[in-house]
This record gives structure tokens, C-alpha cells and sequence, in this order.
């Protein structure tokens, strides 16, 4: 290129703030803009709230670990929201202002961060005119590049905020946790003989029990829990979940005794005529007689006399004995179980689920201290058998009772067992042949059904009505909200973190803003404009030129802004090259300020003295047109 084609270029480029006036003596200095988030107020207010609320969820969490959680209700009270969504949204929406404003400061540091290089002088193109800080992400790196580090943390901080979503998010749980408190009951029911139990009502609807518990695969019904019948409570009306209620009340275990025959004998009398003949463990003796023309299947229990034994067969030991034909020859064959039953009253400690109803466990707590009808006289501990009854002298089995009703309930109750335990026997695998070939295969079904019955039995006999309290302990598994230690301990340092990284970051911006003279929000168009409106390389740049073009076109030279005006001004460093010619330290400065200088005719081209004095007495006069900050 051509001297004189360098002189065009270089004429073009002229620094034309000397024309820009000083404001007049008597007018108000502007104050330079200072958005309200740029406030140190607001700043150090955000700071340390956000200090603040890591500390507290500090303490929440001790306090969460300590308590098992915090009392929530146990029913949704916002019946058309899930909890999960609650315990979700609410503590987003809490943290979300806290980042949102943090990431606003962010960025009106990352916009500032020219200017404030430009403030200081001496500024490459690739750290302030070319500085690009929109992307949080990408401002990491370039701020890194270019010691910014004010703006590296900001940045840096204003990241660590979108982890607050996750984190909050996961913050809190909605767990179950066992809780246990005293609970008073009223009892309804009191140890004592039922003064109805002649009628038998209270044996029938046992045997009725036990035989639709085989026929439908029932379990005890409430108070009753293998072979103990308790006192029964009024169920508290608890809408926990999981809920047990441990209740000291008194109870009455049964023990069936029941046992196979020592020895047993099936012998023919007559013509489909047999007596089945068994003698226990204890030499008790037991005999039935049956008729096979009557049915291939029978059943029955019989009262059995012993030595020592009760000579009312109401207390006396029971055999029951089952018949059939074999399956493979039709041959006869009998088996029998011998059951001696007692009871024990005691205080127990009641334990029933007050969801399902019943009771879950007995545990005896010791004897009863005072006697009553049921200990003490008439029965003195004694228990029924259950099964075959007399309860008046005249007579010796209730089921010869004048009183039809209540021989056909004694008949009634010792089919009913005795059946229910045979229709138990031909449930089991392999049918009822397999129960037959097994030594014991009657015993435990023996056991097992009978134990139910006589436990059913008690709970109507040997219990009268009451209105006593009772005092238990209920547990259930109650709602608890819970801060998770994991996000909760990372939330709360990143909050904590942020806000004391971040109130250090604005303290030390605003001092390094103190000199920055802005007086409209750099961001616009406009304020863009009037800071390098006046500047002269402005002229260089075309509207079509791209990223690489304005990077040549700007380096070489280093900028900043000017203390009178506050406009951005270039300063050259080095050389700064147009095409194939350069132009040397004068040649630029002469250019910048306006005023051309012909090195081979020594010729000036414009003259630059007015302006020159102009602002020399402008400086002079010490007004510059803004307010510094800090001053």
C-alpha cells in the first residue's frame, strides 16, 4: 500500500472527543448509573440471608436426626395435590428467588467487567471490546484466560445456583416412623362365669366359629390369639396407619392336653355293628359304638372317665373318634385323640392391631391377685370341656334335656367340632386316607381345632360385661417429614458457600468499579453508541464485518476510557497495521487525536490547537462532566 493511501486510511480514523463540552459550572454533575441490584445493600442483604438460610438448614437437620422428622398431619389436608408434589415444589420455590437474583448480579458483573478494564487503561481489544460474557459456561474459561477474577467467581457462583433445584427438590421425605404414647381404653369385659351358660349359646356359636374357620379358611376372631381369650376394650377410633395397642388387661388360656391312645382297639359286635375301645397315656379309658351300615365316614367325641376325674362330664376328659373304609381294601379303621382341657386366668399385656381388628399377640404378665367365680368357687379353676354337658342333677347329658333347644345346641356343638376336625382331616394333601395312615395325622388337626373352640368358648363363658379403664400403649407408624442428611447437608454448605463467596466478590467489585464513569446501562444500543460515537476507530468497522475481521481490526492497540468525558478512546501500542503499510506510535496518536503529520514534508494536516487549549483549560479548571465513584 501506497504512503498516500495510508494517510486516506489514517484521516478516516480520528478520536473526535475533544469536541465533546464539558458541562457548565452551574449545572448538576450526573451520577453515574448504579443498577439497584449493583446495590451493596442488596448484595450483602442476599449474602448473608443466604448464609443465614444454610445455617438454619443446618439446625433443621440436627433437629430432623434428633426427633426422627418434624409432625405433619396425617391426612393430606390438600386433597387435590400429592405430597410428593408439595414437598417438591415448595422448597424449589423457595430457593428459586435467591438464585434468580444471584444469577442477576451475576450478569450485571459479567456486563460491567469491560468497562471496569477499560476504567483502568491500557486494555486489549480481546479483554474489553471483544469480550464476550453472555454464557455463563463459556465466561468460566475466559475469564480464566484473562485473570478476571471477580468475574470467575461470580460466575462460578452463579452456577453453583442451579444445582439449588435438584437439591431442594430432593430435600425432603415423607417417611412412617413408629411412634409410641400412653392410651387409656375402657375395658367392656371383666373375668367371671357367664350366669347364662347352661343354655349352651356361648359353646354353639364357638363350634359355629371353628367349623366355618375350616370351611373358609378363617382366623381368630378379635380378643382371641392361640388359645387365649382376653378381656375385651372398646378400640380406640385412631386413624394411624400400622397402629398396635398393648392393653394390661386379664385373659384365660386354654390347654387342649390332647394326646394319641396308648393303645386302641376297633372291634365287630354285629353285623356292621363295631366298638372302638382307646386307652390313653394316663389309663383313661374310652369306648364308642357306631354303626358302618349308617356311613362310610363317622365322627363323634365321647366323655371319658378317669381317675381323679371330675365326676360331672361337663369337666371330664373328651376322646373324639373318627371312622371310615380304607380307600384301597374298604376294610374299617378308626383312630381316636385324647384331650384333657385346662384353663389358667392370668394378667396379660394384650397386643391388637387396630387396622385389622385383632389381636396379634398375648403375653402373660403374672397371676391374678384376687379370685373370683371362675377361680374361686363354683368352678375353682376347672374348665369345660366344651363338648358334652350337664348342668342339672336329673340329668346326665344335655342332650337329653326336656328343654329341646338346648339338647339340640349340645347335639349341635359336638357334631359341629368333631366334624370340623374330620373335614379338616380330608383337606389335607393327599385326602383323608393320608390323615388315616399317619401315626399322629389326627392329633394336630385334633389340636388345632379344638383349641380354637374352647378359646371362643372362653371368651363367652368365663367373661362378664364392664366399664373399667385400662391403660396401654399405643404405637403406629405416623407420617414424619424427614430432611434427607444428603442433599440436605449439600444444599446447605452450596447456600452458605454462595452467599459468603459472593458478598467478598461484591465488596471487592465495587471497589473496582469506583473509577468507572457510566451513565446509562451499558447494555443498550444507544449508551453503546454514545460511549465510541466520538471515539474514531469506530470508522474502521463495517456493519457485514465478522467476529475474525473485527478482532484484526481492533488489535494492536490497547483502550480506555476517558477521565474527562468518560468516552472509550483508543491508546496505541506497538504498531497498528492497514493492509501491507503500518503506522508508528506518532502516526497513530496524531491520528486518534485528529491531526495528521506528513513525516516526509513535515506538514501537520488539521490542526488540533483549538481543542487542545480547549482542554487544556478544561483540565485545568478541574470539572470533569461526572461523578466518580468514591469521591
Amino acid at each position: 500500500m501506497s504512503r498516500s493511501s495510508d494517510h486516506t486510511l489514517v484521516e478516516s480514523f480520528r478520536d473526535s472527543t475533544h469536541l465533546i463540552p464539558s458541562r457548565a459550572l452551574d449545572t448538576k454533575k450526573p451520577s453515574p448509573y448504579d443498577p439497584l441490584v449493583m446495590k451493596i445493600w442488596l448484595c450483602v442483604a442476599t449474602a448473608a440471608s443466604m448464609m443465614g438460610v444454610g445455617i438454619a438448614l443446618e439446625i433443621g437437620l440436627a433437629i430432623s436426626a434428633r426427633n426422627g422428622g418434624f409432625s405433619v398431619p396425617q391426612q393430606n389436608v390438600v386433597s387435590f395435590v400429592s405430597p410428593q408434589f408439595l414437598l417438591s415444589f415448595f422448597p424449589t420455590l423457595f430457593v428459586l428467588p435467591v438464585a434468580f437474583l444471584w444469577r442477576e448480579i451475576d450478569w450485571m458483573v459479567r456486563w460491567y467487567e469491560p468497562y471496569v478494564v477499560l476504567s483502568r487503561g491500557h486494555a486489549t481489544a480481546e479483554e474489553s471490546l471483544l469480550l464476550d460474557s453472555l454464557g455463563t459456561f463459556f465466561t468460566l474459561f475466559r475469564a480464566l484466560k484473562y485473570k478476571h477474577r471477580i468475574v470467575f467467581f461470580s460466575a462460578l457462583t452463579a452456577a453453583t445456583t442451579y444445582i439449588f433445584q435438584p437439591l431442594a427438590g430432593a430435600i425432603f421425605q415423607l417417611r412412617q416412623i413408629d411412634r409410641s404414647e400412653d392410651w387409656s381404653v375402657t375395658s367392656s369385659r371383666v373375668i367371671g362365669l357367664a350366669p347364662d351358660v347352661s343354655q349352651l349359646n356361648g359353646f354353639l356359636a364357638a363350634a359355629g366359629y371353628a367349623e366355618a374357620a375350616v370351611a373358609h379358611n378363617l382366623s381368630d376372631p378379635p380378643f382371641v390369639k392361640n388359645g387365649w381369650a382376653t378381656a375385651e376394650f372398646v378400640f380406640p377410633q385412631y386413624p394411624g396407619l400400622n397402629g398396635t395397642l398393648a392393653v394390661n388387661t386379664t385373659g384365660i388360656q386354654t390347654d387342649t392336653a390332647c394326646r394319641t391312645p396308648r393303645a386302641s382297639d376297633l372291634v365287630p359286635q354285629s353285623e356292621n355293628l363295631f366298638n372302638y375301645t382307646a386307652t390313653s397315656v394316663d389309663g383313661c379309658i374310652g369306648s364308642a359304638s357306631f354303626n358302618a351300615s349308617d356311613s362310610n365316614t363317622q365322627y363323634g367325641v365321647v366323655p371319658v372317665s378317669c381317675a381323679g376325674a371330675s365326676p360331672n362330664i361337663t369337666f371330664q376328659p373328651v376322646m373324639f373318634w373318627y371312622f371310615h373304609l380304607r380307600a384301597d381294601n374298604n376294610s374299617p379303621e378308626a383312630k381316636g385323640v385324647f384331650c384333657t382341657p385346662a384353663i389358667k386366668a392370668s394378667n396379660v399385656e394384650a397386643i391388637v392391631d387396630l387396622e385389622e381388628k385383632t389381636m396379634s399377640a398375648c403375653v402373660q404378665k403374672g397371676d391374678l391377685p384376687n379370685p373370683n367365680n371362675v377361680t374361686g368357687p363354683p368352678l375353682n379353676g376347672r374348665a369345660y370341656n366344651g363338648l358334652i354337658f350337664n348342668f342339672s342333677p336329673d340329668e346326665q347329658d344335655a342332650r337329653n334335656n326336656p328343654d329341646r333347644f338346648v339338647a339340640a345346641r349340645a347335639t349341635a356343638v359336638a357334631a359341629g367340632v368333631s366334624g370340623a376336625i374330620f373335614r379338616l382331616a380330608s383337606q389335607q394333601s393327599g385326602g383323608l386316607q393320608a390323615t388315616f395312615d399317619l401315626p399322629n395325622g389326627f392329633l394336630d388337626l385334633t389340636t388345632q381345632v379344638y383349641t380354637q373352640h374352647l378359646a371362643l368358648t372362653a371368651k363367652s363363658v368365663y367373661f362378664l360385661p364392664d366399664g373399667s379403664q385400662l391403660n396401654g400403649r399405643l404405637t403406629s407408624s405416623v407420617p414424619r417429614l424427614w430432611i434427607d442428611p444428603l442433599p440436605g447437608h449439600a444444599l446447605a454448605i452450596l447456600i452458605f458457600l454462595v452467599g459468603f463467596v459472593g458478598v467478598v466478590i461484591h465488596i471487592l467489585g465495587r471497589r473496582a468499579r469506583r473509577n468507572l464513569i457510566l451513565c446509562a446501562p451499558p447494555g443498550s444500543i444507544a449508551a453503546v453508541m454514545a460511549l465510541t460515537s466520538r471515539s474514531g476507530f469506530g470508522e474502521l468497522l463495517l456493519p457485514y464485518d465478522d467476529e475474525k475481521t473485527l478482532e484484526k481490526k481492533l488489535s494492536g492497540l490497547t483502550y480506555k476510557m476517558d477521565r474527562r468525558t468518560g468516552a472509550i478512546v483508543a491508546d496505541e501500542k506497538g504498531f497498528y497495521e492497514f493492509g501491507g503499510g503500518s503506522m508508528g506510535r506518532d502516526d497513530a496518536m496524531m491520528s486518534l487525536m485528529g491531526q495528521t503529520h506528513d513525516r516526509v514534508s513535515g506538514k501537520d494536516e488539521g490542526s488540533y490547537s483549538d481543542s487542545s487549549s480547549h482542554l487544556a483549560q478544561q483540565t485545568a479548571a478541574g470539572y470533569p462532566p461526572w461523578v466518580a465513584r468514591g469521591a
